[in-house]
């Protein structure tokens, strides 16, 4: 199935080269794999050398790589991700979302506890957009 029909919502909130990206890595993928799970793991990953997730969409970022382990493997398989939080990030850059995001008690927060309250308020951002 052409990925235009699936696109999660997240992505359909983001810049057009966001869902051109992960339509693309998805197309691609069912074309390799087939239409399912496995596909859509590996057009996330394919997203997140590029983008970020901040709040209920995608992001930019300014530098290009995986934003996770995960996102780093040619093929990912099931497993814990950073859910679309550049991870590999700076602090600096980790606070200034988190800044965005109004997470409480960022200031204070190790690099890992700030990815772990993105993650959160991110996930908060998408439910409330649904």
């Amino acid at each position: 199935m052409p990925a235009r029909k699936e696109i999660p919502s997240t992505i359909q909130r983001s810049p057009k080269k966001a869902q051109e990206t992960w339509s693309k890595a998805h197309d691609s993928a069912v074309e390799t794999y087939g239409e399912g799970e496995r596909a859509h793991r590996t057009a996330f990953a394919a997203l997140k050398h590029s983008f970020e997730k901040v709040g209920d969409h995608w992001e930019e970022k300014s530098r290009k790589g995986p934003s996770d382990s995960q996102a780093a493997k040619s093929t990912p398989k099931r497993g814990k991700t950073a859910e679309g939080v550049d991870a590999k990030a700076s602090k600096q850059h980790l606070y200034e979302v988190a800044k965005r995001l109004d997470v409480p008690g960022r200031s204070s927060m190790s690099k890992e506890e700030l990815v772990d309250a993105i993650k959160k308020a991110n996930r908060r951002a998408t439910a409330k957009s649904r």
